[in-house]
């Protein structure tokens, strides 16, 4: 077996793990919190918190790998990612909310982790596979997303069996699927994937020309596709349950959503390397413009044509993902390449938060059509930053076989 595949199959085995990490944990974090601190008016803190630690951990990672390799910086991140979630549970046996705070900041390194994992599928792959790459560990962490929600009934009975609060069962299904993904990366990933890049690439031919248009333009593609998913994403419960929608629509249609976001990820990644990057950029988002569209104009009874719109939600923000993934690889050179997405991701994560705490305060003073048109129209913003980029670097899927290389 080639580094790369050894790289890809050892990454993707270990996204099973903590993509059930990452799901059971915010499952029930918002429940957990409105329990232990007497109130549903601070439930939102969970979020706020992952996405604060998600967003100093993606730098945090992104460095420590660009100095010690991928296998380092993956490890470290889920055993802060473990750290965290045991944490949680500890503060929920105690009671302790001065514990459960600072314990949910560090689980969401969890979460950055499993989204750095994505860069390290691609570091051996040739610019035409590297689409291909990203994607497969995308699908990876669906098996893992999809199967931790569904264990948060079990482990709260295993949990409350053993003397600890029910809610806090599916942190420590968290903490041992961290572990796990820990073990496997630091096990596993053998040769480093970053560091044999970063000798394969030691000839001035193998580093491409510049950083500057295309990571550009694959952290605004990236950054703004959030944005939208997001902001619609977090207020179409919240619509949905004001206009009488019980909680199993708004399960189903959250659900294929984030079914989405992953599943067509073996497409997007053949579409990105063979079509190109800025074609696929531009679809995602024309996609998330059709899905602010669709759930502005839907009914408000029509449960069929909101999930539609999410669907298109979560396939836009999966189209920009991954063609800006690429990018971003594409266009910086090995030596400063892992920090440079770290610090991608770190904008991603903010722009999230941003848009989660904003998109309230839109609908409020707006409405939740007000807001789908909103995003629809920001989306729209990706087409002429890929624009401008592709005018000025080369697109890989078009340029096969030219003088940019990597050796997997």
């Amino acid at each position: 077996m080639s580094p790369y595949r050894r790289t890809l199959a050892v990454v993707m085995f270990s996204q099973v793990f903590s993509g059930a990490g990452l799901a059971a944990g915010v499952t029930v974090g918002s429940l957990l919190a409105a329990e232990m601190l007497g109130t549903t008016s601070l439930s939102g803190l969970p979020s706020v918190l992952f996405t604060f630690g998600s967003a100093g951990a993606a730098l945090g990672v992104g460095r420590l790998s660009q100095r010690l390799g991928r296998r380092a910086g993956l490890t470290a991140g889920y055993v802060a990612g473990a750290l965290g979630s045991a944490g949680v549970v500890l503060a929920a046996v105690l009671g302790s909310v001065s514990l459960l705070l600072p314990a949910l900041l560090i689980y969401g390194a969890g979460s950055a982790t499993n989204l750095q994992a994505r860069y390290a599928g691609a570091d051996l792959a040739e610019p035409r596979r590297r689409g291909s790459a990203v994607s497969s560990v995308l699908v990876a962490t669906t098996f893992g997303a999809v199967a931790g929600p569904n264990l948060v009934a079990v482990t709260g009975r295993i949990a409350s069996g053993w003397g600890i609060p029910a809610l806090a069962g599916p942190f420590a299904l968290a903490a041992v699927a961290y572990a796990l993904a820990a073990v496997v990366i630091f096990a596993l990933l053998r040769p480093d994937p970053l560091t044999s890049a970063l000798a394969a690439a030691s000839a001035p031919a193998d580093e491409p020309p510049t950083g500057g248009p295309g990571v550009v333009a694959g952290v605004a593609t990236m950054v703004l596709t959030q944005i939208v998913m997001v902001a619609v994403m977090t207020m179409t419960p919240v619509h949905m349950q004001a206009h009488g929608h019980g909680l199993s629509a708004t399960g189903l249609v959250i659900a294929v959503h984030i079914a989405a976001m992953f599943l067509p990820s073996p497409l997007t990644g053949y579409l990105v390397d063979r079509v190109g990057r800025t074609p696929v950029a531009t679809a995602a988002g024309v996609t998330l413009l059709a899905a602010g569209l669709v759930s502005a104009t839907a009914p408000e009874g029509s449960v069929a044509l909101l999930t539609v719109a999410l669907a298109l939600l979560g396939l836009g923000w999966n189209l920009g993902l991954v063609s800006g993934t690429a990018m971003i690889t594409d266009a910086v050179p090995q030596r400063s390449r892992a920090k440079t997405q770290g610090a991608a991701d770190l904008g991603i994560a903010l722009s999230g938060a941003a848009a989660g705490l904003g998109s309230g305060v839109l609908m409020a003073a707006t409405s939740y059509a007000a807001l789908s048109i909103v995003g629809g129209l920001l989306a729209l913003a990706v087409i002429p930053f890929v624009a401008a980029a592709g005018r000025r670097q080369p697109d890989p899927a078009a340029t096969t076989g030219g003088r940019w290389s990597s050796r997997p």
